[in-house]
């Protein structure tokens, strides 16, 4: 499938970044906080950590600013808590939340002290979570 990006027009928004390995997931969660924000983001996806680096490259070249990140844990190649410590050490003002099923409370605990606060949402998520967290991040 690879990267998919949309609103592609000359005026900056701030970018929402879902990334996971499954493209079900990716579609749903996309649907979900576009239904409730409109067109006020853009909205853009990946299903590995590899391609929502090179879409955050690509974003900077173009002077785009991504504002949060959610990214799943469990992810072939490299897991969401890597990808996100990753993001953090280079881009440490894009908000990050991090969706898994199955983290366990250390490892929870480990990122949190490795990049500071950081969303936990449990899957299969609540929608009104989701959109909670994201108009968190968004107004700060």
């Amino acid at each position: 499938m690879g990267i998919v990006t949309e609103n592609k027009n000359t005026e900056t928004k701030n970018a929402i970044l879902f990334v996971d390995d499954e493209s079900i997931i990716l579609m749903s969660m996309k649907s979900q906080v576009r239904h409730h924000f409109g067109e006020q983001y853009k909205y853009l996806t990946a299903e590995n950590a590899r391609e929502a680096w090179e879409l955050l490259l690509e974003l900077e070249e173009e002077g785009n600013t991504v504002s949060i990140i959610i990214s799943d844990w469990s992810m072939p190649g490299m897991n969401g808590d890597e990808f996100l410590k990753k993001v953090h050490y280079t881009y440490p003002d894009i908000e990050k939340v991090i969706v898994t099923g199955f983290a366990d409370q250390k490892s929870i605990e480990d990122l949190k002290s490795e990049i500071g606060p950081i969303v936990f949402l449990k899957k299969p998520w609540d929608e009104r979570e989701l959109i909670s967290t994201i108009s968190h991040a968004m107004s700060d």
